[in-house]
């Protein structure tokens, strides 16, 4: 029954992370390359932070706006993660996935990190995860 799925049921397991010494433009190439718009930062397999896509794009537009591309490209490669990274809103695996759609749609987030109970990034629940599994319940409905 979906009313008992439970966060770990449908997070994404397989998460690229970064450290908090990456750099902003390790982010960017793990963003392009895994095609995708959220990175949990991690220290020592624990969640210190996240990430975004649109964390990027506003540095990009604010800090830089009167930079190269270049420059820019050059500068992304010093600032390391940490600078831009913020605090991140967590699930558990043995969380809804009612409660989790909630605290996304209530909030407008696009993800939320899954950590166990010592904060430990077990995986991430995002919209896409929410689109598959509408998608599934649709196919179940109609079989």
């Amino acid at each position: 029954m979906p009313h008992r799925l439970k966060v770990g049921d449908i997070m994404s397991r397989d998460v690229i992370t970064l450290a908090e010494d990456d750099t902003l433009a390790d982010a960017h190439a793990s963003m392009e390359r895994g095609r995708i718009r959220h990175v949990p930062v991690v220290r020592d397999g624990r969640l210190v932070g996240l990430l975004t896509h649109r964390d990027l794009l506003a540095a990009s537009f604010s800090v830089f706006a009167e930079v190269s591309e270049k420059e820019q490209h050059r500068l992304f490669a010093r600032i390391p993660v940490r600078e831009l990274m913020h605090d991140a809103v967590t699930t558990t695996p043995s969380a809804s996935v009612r409660e989790a759609a909630r605290l996304m749609l209530d909030n407008k987030f696009g993800c939320l990190p899954v950590v166990d109970g010592k904060g430990c990034l077990q995986g991430i629940v995002t919209e896409a995860d929410f689109v598959r599994l509408t998608v599934r319940m649709l196919e179940a409905i109609q079989a």
